[in-house]
């Protein structure tokens, strides 16, 4: 079996950079983490492979109302959650046999491991945000094991 391929992405803020549409193309799956921005970026996405997204505390407009606050999803036989802001993380993602935590919010892209989870923010996508790069991830999901990658956007500013 060919390891599955997900595309990871945050923090839009309306923004869906050409070189984020490249990095996430034949993905087998998108994650959006919030603060998507408008919801032309979210049927974008969804021409590349099946999305699914939460909302971010910037998405308040009426379109977002239907997004959800967060996201439990089996892909490749790993539990993933999804949510936007990692101080909204449950306490017993453990005892729910989640292995992955994707977040956003921070602009930060990071791959770390807590208390057993994996947890990966891709950073921000969308408009530049101090010196922080502008970045997806990406998760390859095989044989129940779980690698994660950054990938740095080519920007011009």
């Amino acid at each position: 079996m060919l390891p599955l391929r997900i595309g990871l992405i945050s923090d839009t803020h309306g923004l869906l950079r050409p070189q984020a549409l490249a990095a996430l193309a034949g993905c087998d799956h998108i994650l959006h983490a919030g603060d998507i921005g408008k919801p032309e970026i979210l049927e974008a996405l969804r021409q590349l492979a099946p999305l699914t997204a939460v909302r971010g505390n910037n998405d308040t407009q009426d379109w977002a109302t239907k997004i959800p606050h967060d996201a439990s999803l089996q892909l490749g036989g790993v539990s993933l959650y999804l949510v936007h802001d990692q101080a909204d993380i449950p306490d017993d993602l453990a005892a729910r046999g989640v292995a992955v935590v994707v977040t956003g919010h921070s602009h930060k892209p990071l791959i770390t491991e807590r208390a057993g989870l994996l947890h990966v923010n891709p950073g921000s996508a969308g408009p530049r945000r101090f010196r922080l790069p502008v970045s997806v991830g990406l998760l390859r999901i095989g044989e129940r094991r779980v690698e994660a990658d950054l990938i740095t956007l080519a920007i011009d500013h």
